[in-house]
């Protein structure tokens, strides 16, 4: 029996570095650089080891997962050859358990990324929730599985209009069977919770951000997290405001311009999608600095770049004597690079939890992403802090299944 990881948006960069890391680790090809669970203090854990993951998936497209990894190393060089090819008969072994997703509500651009038929399709939104329920319950089956962890890693989808509606469990389950606008991910995290599943939203869309699938979580006892993995910029942005905070330097103003060429960045030019990446990039420096100054952020997309990403950001700041003064820095990575360790990361610390029947929000995970849910402190060091405290209250704890968790 061991740990199944379903990725939602499989065939994406993301998820095929991430695949394809976890089977370059098992190969004794790569280390773990790069993974936090690679490193103390969560190496004192008692974690599912990484090579012994088992992975599936959603995806809306066709192209096989070695073809994707294939186009990463072509194009941008990660992985390199030597790895791609050490894997290859891994993803596709891999690729034999992805199922045909669904793109309902994700807006146009999502939509037509869409190489096939998908589940939505003349279908009840009720129905796509079971058919995602049946391929998760599937792939446990088929894998002798003694959990399953989801992780959407998907396109970035349009934020419902009215959220707060779906703050409860009955409105929720009144609007599967009504067929009104829940969006995608919510229709996975949905079929996740429902059933059991460890649910992680890296991504800023919706998901189980939605009150009523938070309280599903809580009533099924089930541990889940999210939103939006802190990979870069943003990153940066946490560990720098705290600087400016703790020195009582004044930011008058913090710039942010990015530019990535993926299809992430082909599909945050539409402006409906782009609109949660916005907030919660922007939202990283409320409660650090707590004055008034101007922040704004850009995403544009720039095809040159591939999978590359830079990010240069400006920032004002008043010090002693009103004297004006300024900081600028430029990032540049991998986005796949940088986001695909977390995601390894994320699945083990989750099969972690489930085995210990901790339930709800995962706070301690909140350094992981830009809008933590059920977090308010942003301050990266204290973030970081919360995950040490875990570590230690539970490194020399036996299993407890059933024990009480961190609920909503």
């Amino acid at each position: 029996m061991t740990t199944g990881v379903w990725l939602v948006g499989a065939r994406g960069n993301i998820a095929t570095t991430a695949m394809v890391g976890a089977r370059a680790i098992a190969h004794g090809v790569i280390d773990t650089t790069g993974m936090v669970t690679g490193r103390a203090p969560c190496d004192a854990l008692d974690l599912v080891p990484t090579n012994s993951l088992v992975f599936g998936g959603h995806d809306i497209q066709t192209e096989r997962v070695v073809a994707t990894a294939k186009r990463l190393s072509e194009r941008n060089g990660v992985p390199d050859r030597d790895t791609l090819d050490a894997v290859r008969d891994d993803l596709d072994e891999i690729d034999e358990r992805i199922e045909t997703g669904t793109a309902r509500n994700c807006g146009q651009a999502v939509a037509e990324l869409a190489d096939e038929a998908t589940l939505e399709d003349a279908l009840p939104l009720r129905e796509i929730a079971d058919r995602i329920r049946a391929d998760y319950a599937d792939f446990a089956s088929k894998n002798d599985l003694e959990r399953v962890v989801i992780i959407n890693v998907a396109s970035s989808e349009p934020l419902p209009a009215d959220p707060e509606k779906y703050d409860s469990i009955e409105a929720i389950e009144y609007a599967l069977d009504e067929d009104e606008p829940l969006p995608a991910s919510s229709l996975y995290a949905y079929a996740a919770l429902a059933d059991g599943h460890p649910f992680v939203n890296f991504t800023p869309n919706a998901a189980n951000a939605l009150g009523g699938l938070r309280e599903l979580a809580e009533r099924k006892g089930v541990p889940h997290m999210g939103k939006d993995g802190k990979t870069g910029e943003t990153l940066m942005k946490s560990a720098l405001a705290p600087m400016f905070a703790g020195r009582n330097l004044r930011v008058r103003s913090w710039e942010g311009h990015n530019i990535l060429g993926n299809k992430d960045g082909k599909v945050l030019e539409d402006d409906a999608n782009k609109a949660g990446k916005l907030a919660s990039k922007g939202g990283v420096l409320d409660g650090i600095l707590d004055e008034d100054l101007h922040n704004r952020v850009r995403i544009d997309y720039t095809p040159a770049l591939g999978d590359w990403k830079t990010a240069w950001d400006d920032i004002r700041f008043r010090g002693f004597l009103d004297t004006d003064m300024k900081l600028q820095f430029t990032w540049e990575g991998s986005d796949s690079a940088l986001a695909a360790p977390l995601i390894l990361d994320l699945a083990r610390l989750l099969a972690f939890a489930d085995e210990r029947g901790e339930s709800g929000l995962q706070r301690h995970l909140a350094s992981f992403f830009k809008a933590p849910l059920g977090v308010d402190e942003h301050d990266l060091s204290k973030q970081f802090g919360m995950l040490e405290e875990y570590v230690e209250a539970h490194a020399a704890q036996p299993t407890a299944v059933g024990a009480e968790g961190d609920d909503d």
